[in-house]
């Protein structure tokens, strides 16, 4: 496996000094990389491999941090020099916004693979909505954000994404609070109707068309919505599959263990309650052909789920667990193919 030449000039960069000659940080609790790198005003969407491989021995491949753990921060301005002479080896996607628009192509795992990823609602609906603070908070604009972020993910290990809901000038956003607005699309660029069957429909339409042009590769479907509950529910991340659907459910299941597992790893007292099972009578899960996994992040009304909703660490999060619950499931595929 190679990585692309950029990256390989920041580890290489990163090894002609000592960890000694770098600043340093503690993260306190709540931090994650890109919280502990914007706190000391460094970009986390061009240095966050950096600060991985500069700590590479302080944090292991989850990427997780740790309250009172004292981490080295890169040499930005040694750094910058060496990435900004580099990136033409990388991908542009404009879609994920001027930060993040640069993609790091880190692997092959997911290579020949296609997904198609959409975000509830959008364009007139908004999805569940709440008051925060006395700003609008919008379901469509936190599912949007996370998938964005999850389509980066899988980029980064060669898959082929396609984002049926888009939104050309928001891209991924670091903020809590994102602002509401009704300018999405459905791929490629239809405008979405406000009625509901029929945003539905177009979706539906959306994805069987490629799913029949793409039909000798892999293909799935990951649909992300946020729930809307009484104020006082809290409730897990869990998935739906169709009942008929082998491969949905294998995909869903992956997921969940995966969550499982982070779970027990970083909060073991507190467990994890969220369930795969199957929900045939949605519309999404009924009617596109691809094997899919539907999935709720939270309740968006409930004040402890609107931590992991609103925190832009926490949405990067389970982009990626969401991200290493499908490489468990391709690689799972891929083993029966090889027996």
């Amino acid at each position: 496996m190679r990585l692309p030449v950029f990256l390989l000039v920041v580890f290489n960069v990163i090894k002609l000094f000592s960890q000694d000659s770098l600043a340093t940080a503690v993260a306190t609790r709540g931090d994650g990389v890109y919280s502990l790198l914007r706190k000391n005003n460094i970009d986390p969407a061009k240095f966050y491999a950096a600060f991985i491989e500069a700590n590479k021995n302080l944090i292991g491949e989850e990427e997780v941090l740790k309250a009172g753990q004292t981490y080295y921060l890169p040499d930005t301005i040694t750094l910058s020099k060496a990435i900004d002479g580099n990136l033409k080896s990388s991908r542009n996607y404009p879609i994920f916004g001027p930060d993040f628009s640069t993609v790091a192509v880190l692997g092959n795992r997911l290579a020949g693979t296609v997904y198609y990823l959409i975000s509830g609602h959008g364009g007139p609906d908004p999805g569940a909505i709440e008051d925060y603070k006395g700003a609008i908070i919008a379901e469509d604009e936190y599912a949007y954000d996370i998938t964005l972020r999850l389509a980066r993910e899988l980029i980064a290990q060669g898959a082929e994404v396609f984002l049926i809901i888009q939104d050309e000038d928001d891209g991924i956003r670091n903020e809590r609070v994102l602002p509401l607005d009704t300018d999405e699309v459905t791929y490629p660029d239809l405008k979405i109707p406000l009625n509901q069957l029929e945003r539905l429909q177009q979706r539906v339409e959306a994805v069987n068309k490629l799913y029949k042009e793409n039909r000798s590769k892999y293909q799935r479907l990951l649909v992300t919505h946020i729930d809307s509950r009484s104020k006082g529910t809290n409730i897990d991340v869990f998935f739906y599959h169709h009942e008929k659907s082998t491969n949905g459910k294998r995909l869903a299941e992956s997921i969940h263990q995966t969550f499982s597992k982070k779970y027990k790893r970083y909060q073991p007292n507190r467990g994890y309650k969220g369930t795969f099972a199957d929900r045939s009578n949605l519309y999404l899960v009924k009617n596109t052909l691809p094997a899919m996994t539907y999935i709720e992040i939270g309740n968006i009304k409930n004040k402890k789920d609107q931590k992991r909703i609103l925190d832009p660490d926490n949405r990067q999060a389970l982009a990626k667990w969401i991200s290493e619950g499908i490489l468990l499931d391709y690689e799972f595929e891929n083993s029966k193919m090889r027996n």
